[in-house]
């Protein structure tokens, strides 16, 4: 085993940040077990999934890259795999978290926390104008309701959403409100879950000068169920896709002005290998819908919608110190995604307009990742004369628990979808808590490795390999081969170790609690104050 890079400290770290320097900070945890507490610029990188994730979210192979885990996902596991990958500058935080906190460094819970934080302070230091939930219920019972827009994703919206809300995703609204609002005396409300997209998107009508009384609908849809009233579920309604020329100039106009006054830099396509130079990560996101990217895109770039750009920037953009290239064919939505960007302390530069011959690379632009290791695999057909005939769940759980001369499937994809349909008798396990899930599904003649697609299931049947001494195989095509020529099933589920791969949002679906939504809004409300004591973060908003 290769002899581990000497750690680096709590303060080196955080020289580099207050430096500007590039550096990732990457927690290896599973993301529940992140969003328990992290430093503010930490990514998550779970160890389960770092090949599939590495290569599209740190670009370049020498940036510098500090890493800590946990006993489940040690750092040096995941430094071994970075290295792998052609990482050069990868370190172990010295002391992980808890050197983190016993040099007085800062905790932050939740995710996408720079993003949310900067939402935040955007509302103190410009008062952005909100209404609540009780003043916007009456209004739309009156049969007087302002044009309400949702800046969440359209699914998102589609689950819950306010009663006559328009879906408008974040980077769309500057572009397209005239459309739905074209009287400057019609109020306008921007909502979203919570508080953070609300927030921006309101305050980005107000920077790029719509006239109209603009105002965020407080607290989201949390304010909305907590204030009792009723949400729509379903809700289809979404703003015109065609912009009349005098608005698209008057939204061109103000995005252009908003953003140069954030310190966005523009560009021609023709300048970005100059932008892409050595020594520097840069990233280029174009920030139109999904449909529009697959339509025709700059070659290089990767499809990020401005909205959630800026909502999960710690996702998208890891690498803090990074310079970030914006795309769009209109003028508008990079040059205000960017905005916002330039405000959170990156250096932002705006392709906006492309001209339509740049944009000439169709489809989806899939991520780099490394071939997975070579491994015994097994077809469905096969595997189902492996699994026998189907019984009942309960004689089969018996059977499989009782007989250690059994198949046993394990699914290291994501829980939430081995939830929704899995390998009949399937184990779920996270693939970075194999080791502990052996000890729970015990001995077995062989083992056989699934995942949705069969990526990550070989990535994972090698790590298994070298814990067992039973054959190990890999399920060709993975979930969605089994699915193609048998049902798949739901119930039992059997989890072999908790699942941690995902925190569940208190904004998000339709069954959370009181408690949860509360103590969502309350933690929100302290980030202001949490990033004072950090220090770290380069926030200018404008005024």
């Amino acid at each position: 085993m290769p002899a581990q890079p000497a750690a680096v400290t709590a303060a080196q770290v955080r020289a580099l940040l207050l430096r500007r320097d590039e550096v990732v900070i990457a927690d290896v945890r599973e993301e529940a077990l992140y969003a328990r507490g992290h430093p503010l610029w930490a990514a998550n990188f779970p160890l389960s999934l770092l090949e599939l994730d590495a290569w599209r979210r740190i670009p370049r192979r020498d940036t510098p890259v500090v890493v800590y885990g946990d006993a489940d996902a040690p750092a040096r596991r995941a430094i071994d795999a970075l290295r792998r990958l052609g990482y050069s500058g990868v370190r172990p935080l010295l002391d992980g978290l808890d050197g983190w906190t016993a040099s007085g460094g800062e905790l932050f819970q939740g995710v996408n926390v720079p993003s949310k934080a900067f939402g935040e302070l955007v509302e103190s230091v410009n008062r952005t104008p909100s209404l609540a939930a009780e003043h916007v219920g009456a209004l739309i019972e009156a049969g007087t309701p302002p044009v309400i827009v949702d800046a969440r994703r359209f699914d998102e919206f589609h689950t819950m959403s306010i009663p006559t809300a328009t879906s408008v995703p974040g980077a769309e609204l500057v572009l397209r409100i005239r459309e739905l609002a074209p009287d400057p005396a019609t109020p306008v409300v921007v909502n979203c879950a919570g508080r953070t997209r609300s927030i921006i998107g309101a305050q980005s009508l107000i920077n790029a000068g719509l006239p109209n009384p603009v105002a965020a609908l407080r607290n989201g849809t949390i304010g909305w169920t907590l204030a009792g009233q009723r949400l729509d579920h379903g809700a289809t309604g979404t703003a015109p896709l065609g912009v009349a020329d005098s608005h698209h100039a008057l939204a061109r106009s103000g995005a252009r002005a908003v953003a140069r006054r954030a310190g966005v830099r523009f560009a021609r396509t023709s300048e970005l290998p100059g932008l892409h130079g050595p020594g520097r990560t840069t990233y280029l996101f174009d920030v139109r819908s999904a449909a529009e990217f697959a339509a025709g895109h700059l070659d290089g770039s990767l499809h990020a919608p401005g909205g959630q750009l800026v909502q999960e920037t710690d996702h998208y953009a890891p690498v803090r110190g990074a310079r970030i290239v914006l795309v769009d064919d209109d003028g508008v939505r990079a040059a205000m995604t960017g905005s916002w960007l330039a405000q959170m302390g990156w250096e932002t530069w705006a392709i906006s307009p492309a001209a339509p011959g740049d944009l000439l690379r169709r489809g989806a632009e899939p991520g780099p990742v490394p071939d997975p290791p070579q491994v015994d695999t097994v077809n469905a057909a096969t595997l189902r004369t492996w699994l026998g005939p189907r019984e009942e769940a309960t004689t089969v759980i018996d059977r499989l628990d009782a007989d250690q001369a059994a198949t046993a499937v394990i699914d290291v994809g994501p829980s939430r979808e081995y939830a929704a349909g899995h390998v009949p008798g399937a184990w779920h396990a996270a693939r970075a808590r194999l080791p502990a899930a052996l000890g729970t599904i015990g001995a077995a003649t062989r083992y056989v490795v699934t995942s949705p697609t069969g990526r990550l299931a070989r990535f994972a049947a090698a790590d298994l390999s070298r814990l067992t001494s039973a054959p190990v195989f890999s399920l060709d095509g993975g979930t969605a081969a089994w699915g193609t020529g048998a049902p798949l099933e739901s119930e039992p589920a059997r989890y072999a170790v908790a699942p941690a791969d995902r925190y569940r949002r208190p904004y998000e679906g339709t069954d959370n609690g009181r408690a949860a939504m509360e103590a969502y809004l309350e933690w929100e409300f302290g980030l202001v104050e949490q990033l004072k004591r950090d220090g770290t973060h380069h926030f200018r908003v404008l005024r």
